[in-house]
């Protein structure tokens, strides 16, 4: 999911279930996953579609609050 759906859907009410997780492909970053209810879930993209990938927490944590996303768990 880009960036400007998570905003649009977040203004518009949606709640996800939001985690932070290790990148399987690369344990030296962090990706996104947003989980909704019947069994849909995303990865946050980049305008080429391509899971967008963050090298700390520190990164992430305000890019997630500019989003709109209030509450994450993180997987380690």
């Amino acid at each position: 999911m880009k960036r400007e759906d998570v905003k649009r859907r977040t203004a518009e009410g949606v709640l996800f279930d939001t985690q932070i997780m290790v990148n399987p492909a690369n344990t030296a970053e962090w990706i996104v996953f947003f989980k909704k209810d019947a069994g849909r879930s995303f990865f946050l993209v980049d305008e080429a579609e391509q899971v967008e990938t963050f090298v700390s927490l520190d990164e992430l944590i305000p890019e997630l609050r500019m989003l709109g996303i209030k509450r994450v768990e993180v997987q380690l």
